[in-house]
């Protein structure tokens, strides 16, 4: 017996359903794909790289960047005392595709003491290299990172008030430069320290706001960070917003949303 009409538009409802279902199905398994390989999004909690990056930006980290390693994925485990990892139906030991960090690189990371809280730093020591801060400047194998003040970074405290705090460019010799923060100009550890050598395999991190940053220095909390620790290079902020919202609050976007730090390259 012939199909009716009302047949037939119901087999096309339901191939058109169905045809939704799976470009849904696929977007998210490319997503997935992309977020386990290849681009992780981090968001910014704390202030310790300011002014590079702020509290409320989302920013996308590359994976690829020194290749996979032990806490590339969330699917790892150690055996014998090898951390090892797994991709599909193989475990691995070491990283694959490696590649080395590059001094300046700013770089997500397994914090040491605890391999599992995610830290966020900038490279200033590779294996082997001698690093001491001296009066706020930091000195690479006994010769001090160029150093030139600039105009003040203007900061929102959380009271609303607006306040200049001491900036400077820093330049390393490679000619690659970013900025940093001295918010504290009295004396200080963090402005004054022992000299530290990296171990083999390891890379000495530091914040951007170096008055306001645990970070390699304090050797008890983040010290020398293992090659295998490294998640991946940050790359580009893709979101950013104000402390007034979450990123979840998209009613406020209009108002909260740094829209100037939108797609900008972390240098």
């Amino acid at each position: 017996m012939a199909s009716s009409a009302h047949d037939t538009k119901n087999g096309k409802s339901k191939d058109s359903v169905w045809e939704t279902v799976k470009v849904v199905l696929q977007a998210l398994l490319i997503a997935f794909v992309i977020r386990t390989f290849f681009f992780q999004p981090f968001n910014i909690p704390s202030e310790s790289m300011i002014p590079t990056l702020r509290v409320g930006d989302y920013l996308f980290v590359n994976k690829l960047s020194y290749g996979y390693g032990p806490y590339s994925f969330n699917l790892s485990l150690t055996v014998f005392g090898n951390r090892l990892f797994k991709v599909g139906p193989f475990m691995f030991a070491g990283r694959l595709f490696e590649g080395d960090p590059e001094r300046g690189d700013v770089v997500v990371f397994k914090l040491p003491t605890d391999n599992e809280t995610d830290y966020i730093k900038r490279v200033i020591g590779l294996p082997g290299d001698r690093i001491q801060v001296r009066d706020g400047a930091v000195n690479v194998n006994g010769k001090p990172i160029k150093r030139e003040r600039i105009e003040d970074f203007i900061y929102t405290d959380s009271f609303g008030r607006s306040v200049g705090i001491p900036q400077y460019r820093e330049t390393l010799p490679s000619g690659r430069s970013f900025l940093t923060l001295d918010q504290v100009q009295l004396p200080s550890f963090p402005d004054n320290t022992r000299e530290y050598v990296v171990p083999d395999g390891h890379y000495f991190m530091m914040g951007d706001n170096r008055d306001n940053s645990t970070d390699s220095r304090f050797l008890g909390q983040v010290g020398y960070v293992p090659y295998e620790n490294l998640i991946g290079k940050a790359n580009i902020i893709f979101f950013s917003h104000t402390r007034d919202a979450s990123i979840w609050q998209f009613w406020k976007w209009p108002f909260v949303i740094r829209w100037w730090r939108l797609f900008g390259w972390v240098e």
